[in-house]
């Protein structure tokens, strides 16, 4: 039999779980593991650059029920797959060395997380190149399971968010179940052009079932709002690497799988349905904005630099999903754009993050500041990475965000536009709070023998620093990457060049930008070098009213960062988001307790034929 590249990429993927199984706690170990990630990322690369529009078709296939199961690999899968495989790379090469090392003589396992590690990149393989439902529904389970373990690896608090996770994620799948039953059997058939054919004729009713199981299904793993009271807790206590590596890609796949099916899979008809207050996607964009402002403001009260990140990363799914809710060149350009630039910064923040634990054993921002003259390496991956996160040239993050507010603004959609821009405010003032408490300020007495930390693990950060700024400069790159997977699934892209994109209400040249903002910061830093009148003082030396504050003192002010501005939006914060999250709460208890009421009364088969005649009623609208 005959194996092509995906067939190959599946055998390197399943060696690197056997290596990590075998000598994943071993020094060597994790080299051998880091070349493993490399060489998959080569595969990965290789197979962007020349599977073109048909994709790449597994000779694995396999038949059951009747139907046959296969995996095809085409632009979309390839582009999430990108993403995956390199983050991995990264993110082993990280813990390869002191980071191992030290995360053992503190008790944890280091092999069992190289093989959570290898497990998800390899289930996330065959869910990014699912070829029907079954495989669809096979790696979305397998890849749920696989971040579950990640996530509980470290144990006590890990293992509590961990399985309220499963709680979801068993609930989402099934969602995801009774979607696949119902496009089964309106097309007699599992594969995704069969599907796709049958859906023309689907009645209303229906559609609007399958319209709302693909987005609260897959919607639940992406975080969207209101599932997303899990994903915080659950991306911040794994074991730093794991972080990066979760709070990166995990929760994207998420929108991987509503783009298959809504795109892919579907046909367009449900785009033209009127839910009888708003279309689709005019719901689609407000439960976007939604999320990106909700979690935006909760991360802002956050003390805890890793739960800070979390809950950003929550918010900046909304803007990928507001991007492709526009369904216009721009917003789907900027949507897909954002997917990779979150990863890449996302990724450098948590290890950024996890290098300063490493060093102060501790994440508490009321317990750090100063830290730039100890570990100026580590502060400059913060710095790249707050700056993309927070969408300002010249990073990565400003060339998606600017797409998706340039579509919402020739769109005429401005309340969506302020919605966004005030979730914008909130990421740069949070932003904002977590460079600062980290790194400036006054240097603490408990740190002054703080030093950077080892070339394993600053190297991995310094070169997501540099890809962030690189594909900042230079988004055409990872624009063309986009450009095969918005084909893949049928969804418009505008012209674009090196520098960026090119449209008629205006352009964007990211080189013209960023020659201008580096030219301007070279300037000042000569002017303020070359005056001479500059000197360095003590980060200690620091006063109030002619008094010198010890480091005992809780007069820094650093700590309860933006105390005055949650004291004013204290009385609305929690009149609407506390409220709101306390209502969802309430929902699933009484739910819950329906259902065990029911199921207590022994009588489980009523209560599946009063679901069934729901259903049938449903469909039959």
């Amino acid at each position: 039999m005959e194996i092509n590249t995906l067939d190959l990429l599946a055998l390197i993927s399943l060696v690197t779980v056997a290596t990590a199984l075998l000598v994943g706690g071993q020094g060597r170990g994790g080299w051998q593991l880091s070349l493993l990630y490399l060489l998959q990322l080569v595969v990965v690369a290789s197979m962007v650059m020349m599977a073109g529009g048909e994709g790449i078709i597994s000779t694995l296939q396999f038949s059951t029920v009747g139907e046959s199961i296969g995996w095809r690999l085409d632009g979309l899968g390839l582009y999430f797959l990108l993403i995956t495989v390199g983050t991995a790379a990264f993110v082993s090469f990280y813990m390869a060395g002191p980071w191992g090392e030290a995360y053992q003589r503190d008790g944890g396992s280091l092999r069992w997380l190289q093989v959570a590690l290898a497990t998800n990149v390899f289930t996330m393989l065959l869910l990014l190149a699912s070829g029907d439902l079954l495989s669809l529904f096979i790696g979305w389970e397998l890849a749920s399971w696989a971040a579950f373990w990640m996530m509980a690896l470290a144990g006590g608090i890990a293992l509590k968010v961990a399985l309220r996770y499963l709680i979801y994620a068993m609930v989402g799948a099934m969602m995801v179940f009774a979607l696949i039953v119902i496009l089964y059997g309106q097309a007699g058939s599992f594969g995704f052009d069969e599907i796709r054919e049958a859906s023309v004729q689907m009645e209303r009713g229906t559609t609007i079932l399958v319209l709302l199981l693909t987005v609260a299904g897959f919607g639940i793993k992406m975080g969207l709002l209101p599932f997303h009271l899990w994903q915080a807790p659950a991306y911040a206590e794994p074991p730093g690497p794991g972080s990066a590596f979760l709070g990166a890609i995990s929760s994207r796949l998420g929108l991987f799988a509503i783009l298959l099916v809504l795109f892919r899979v579907v046909d367009g008809a449900w785009i033209e349905l009127y839910l009888g207050f708003m279309n689709p996607q005019t719901l689609l964009a407000w439960i976007a904005v939604a999320t990106i402002i909700f979690p935006t403001f909760t991360a802002m009260r956050q003390n805890d630099a890793r739960q800070l990140l979390a809950w950003h990363g929550i918010g900046q799914g909304g803007y990928m999903l507001l991007g492709i809710a526009m369904m216009d060149p721009l917003g789907v350009a900027g949507g897909m754009l954002h997917i990779f630039n979150h990863a890449t910064y996302q990724a450098a923040l948590f290890l950024a993050v996890t290098a300063v634990i490493y060093r102060t054993q501790t994440s508490d921002l009321n317990h750090l500041g100063g830290l730039v003259v100890r570990m100026p390496l580590t502060f400059a991956t913060m710095l790249v990475g707050i700056i993309g996160l927070a969408g300002l040239p010249p990073m990565n993050g400003f060339v998606s965000k600017w797409l998706v507010y340039r579509s919402l603004l020739e769109q005429g959609e401005v309340l969506l536009f302020v919605g966004a821009v005030i979730g914008t405010l909130g990421t740069i003032l949070s932003v904002y709070k977590l460079l600062h408490n980290t790194f400036l300020g006054s240097l603490r007495l408990e740190h002054q023998a703080v030093r950077e930390v080892p070339i394993t693990m600053w190297m991995p950060m310094i070169l997501l620093s540099g890809l962030i700024l690189l594909t900042g400069i230079f988004p055409g790159v990872p624009l063309q990457w986009v450009a095969e997977a918005a084909a893949s699934i049928g969804l418009p892209m505008p012209q674009f060049n090196l520098g960026g994109v090119i449209a008629e209400g205006g352009s964007l040249d990211m080189r013209v930008i960023s020659g201008v903002l580096l030219s301007g910061f070279a300037i000042a830093a000569l002017i303020f070098y070359g005056a001479g009148s500059s000197r360095r003082v003590n980060p200690l030396d620091n006063y109030a009213g002619g008094h010198f504050l010890y480091a005992s003192n809780r007069y820094h002010y650093s700590n309860n960062f933006y105390a005055g501005l949650m004291h004013l939006i204290k009385p609305w914060y929690r009149g609407i988001f506390e409220r709101l999250e306390q209502i969802i709460l309430l929902l699933l208890a009484v739910i819950a307790d329906l259902l065990q009421g029911l199921y207590l009364q022994r009588q489980p088969g009523r209560v599946a034929l009063v679901v069934l005649v729901l259903l049938l009623w449903w469909s039959t609208l």
